[in-house]
């Protein structure tokens, strides 16, 4: 007969469950974060607590915590009797549509979310996982800045973190989400990264607050004005995407990575669509207006031709003379670069030049291909522009695509001219493909400006001189203002029919998919900042 298990009294019970005990209640600690009354304060705010956001932001059930019971080591101000685990910060891992993803969450219910030096390691370990795992990071930021209490100690926590943005540079996807205050030198790690969101009337950032700008300048301006959403998406560049809400933003971040690789060593998944490769869409032959002053909007085409019609486009609000942004063809991610006639008439100006330059650089470090749509009359004139360096910036686009070795494709639908034709991803800088349509204008200028150089005595001595221009004009645009004497020399493949365009890239891109190229050994360039 088997021996009868022994009984356990209820004392003995409770010691053996205290471990189990201790270590509950600490977990529901970090979980409380800092109390239900902040919490509710967070939530009147219309913001959502770091890890409701954390939850909403990875697939149900695959998010695993990491240092959740750090807690801060410092002593002074009477904080050695103020600690909550997990001291300000939710970090870990989880899923997004199958794939790794590090994140780290701000609480701001926990000291106003403030970086503290442990605090700051736990985001540092979420970071070196990533590199090591090539795996995307994702920070959600809402903090009050450096924890004061510790001084020095959390601006090196800082510096810590801004190492590790500059490492991961390149290696892995960086995104910050701005969901809350992101103030002084806190603003500088979300600067490094590859892409900002920021969320309207909840969010600001700026490295000086209106305080200290009215004490040292005397000018008077309220935080959202001075770094709210729209000022830096609109006005300063510095954020890639303005959202309404936070559950806009985490849906806006995962929209964002599923047209990324997890790293730089990978290509971005291909996504099965039942857009037709070889579907043509006629009205793109009569979208370019015959009248070349005439404006079209150049979204018009891309959203013709991508798959879906899905264009998600990047730093929409800023410099809005040039269109860039991800879509699809045939399933596979691309990055879109275009001039935009729309606005400022495709020119290129020193915003334009530097958007452009960035987000080229994004998708070669990221082997993200390159289609680029060309209407472009040149660079913006004006003092303005050549006093503020429109040289110096205007190379950094030139520089971008030059340097890109990912497969580019390019296709000039109207104007390509001057400087701003070689800057466009020419075939002069090691495009893979250039296309252009019947109605492309390629040439050093315009053809009214190029007569009134070439002709300026016979004008002005021309009894009508209205009749000789137009006869000059007409003259010109026959002889060099078309895309035949770019395809007589090889600088264009084909000039393609307008219709075919969606046809024309896919079969583009699947020749390229083996495309190898490399830039001479080097440790880097160095690009004309």
């Amino acid at each position: 007969m088997a021996a009868k298990p022994p009984t356990t009294t209820a004392p003995e019970a409770e010691a053996a469950a205290s471990p189990l005990g201790t270590l509950r209640d600490k977990v529901a600690r970090a979980e409380a974060g800092g109390g239900a009354a902040r919490r509710e304060r967070q939530h009147a705010e219309g913001k959502l607590t770091a890890r409701e956001r954390v939850e909403l932001l990875l697939a149900e059930g695959t998010f695993e915590e990491l240092d959740q019971l750090v807690e801060h080591r410092c002593l002074d101000f009477g904080m050695a009797d103020q600690k909550v685990p997990g001291d300000g910060v939710v970090s870990g891992h989880g899923r997004i549509d199958g794939r790794l993803v590090y994140v780290f969450a701000q609480d701001f219910t926990v000291f106003g979310g403030s970086l503290s030096e442990t605090n700051a390691l736990k985001i540092c370990k979420v970071m070196d996982l990533a590199l090591k795992m090539g795996a995307p990071i994702v920070g959600l930021n809402d903090s009050g800045g450096a924890r004061i209490q510790e001084g020095v100690a959390s601006l090196g926590g800082y510096a810590d973190i801004f190492l590790r943005n500059t490492l991961a540079s390149g290696v892995v996807p960086q995104i910050s989400a701005i969901m809350g205050p992101c103030a002084g030198g806190a603003v500088y790690s979300p600067a490094i990264t590859d892409f900002t969101l920021m969320v309207k009337d909840t969010s600001y950032m700026f490295v000086t607050g209106p305080d200290v700008i009215k004490t040292v300048t005397h000018e008077e301006v309220t935080k959202e004005d001075l770094g709210g959403a729209l000022t830096h998406n609109a006005r300063s560049g510095v954020a890639h995407f303005a959202v309404d809400d936070d559950r806009a933003c985490l849906g806006l971040v995962r929209d964002l990575l599923s047209y990324l690789p997890s790293n730089n060593l990978e290509s971005a998944p291909a996504v099965r669509t039942d857009d037709p490769p070889d579907r043509e869409d006629p009205a793109l032959d009569t979208l370019i207006p015959q009248e070349t002053s005439r404006p079209y909007d150049m979204k018009q085409l891309i959203r013709a031709v991508v798959d879906d019609g899905r264009f998600l486009e990047v730093h929409e609000h800023f410099a809005q003379n040039i269109v860039v942004g991800f879509a699809r063809f045939a399933g596979q991610s691309v990055g879109i670069v275009a001039n935009q006639p729309a606005v400022l008439a495709g020119c290129l100006d020193i915003d334009a030049s530097v958007k452009g330059a960035r987000f080229v650089r994004f998708c070669d470090a990221f082997n993200v291909p390159l289609v680029t749509f060309e209407d472009v009359p040149g660079f913006l004139p004006g003092t303005e522009q050549e006093w503020n360096g429109i040289i110096r910036n205007g190379a950094k686009l030139l520089y971008a695509f030059a340097e890109a070795t990912v497969p580019k494709i390019t296709v000039i639908t109207r104007k390509a001219y001057g400087g701003a034709y070689c800057v466009m991803a020419s075939k002069h800088i090691r495009t893979d493909l250039n296309f252009a349509y019947p109605t492309a204008e390629i040439a050093v200028m315009g053809p009214e400006g190029a007569v009134n150089v070439l002709f300026r005595k016979e004008l002005a001595q021309a009894k009508d001189p209205d009749a000789l221009r137009a006869r000059k004009v007409a003259e010109f645009r026959e002889k060099l203002a078309n895309p035949y004497v770019a395809a007589d020399r090889g600088f264009l493949d084909q000039v393609i029919e307008p219709r075919h365009t969606r046809r024309k890239i896919i079969a583009g891109l699947a020749m390229t998919r083996t495309k190898r190229d490399q830039n001479p050994p080097k440790k880097h360039g160095n690009i004309p900042l």
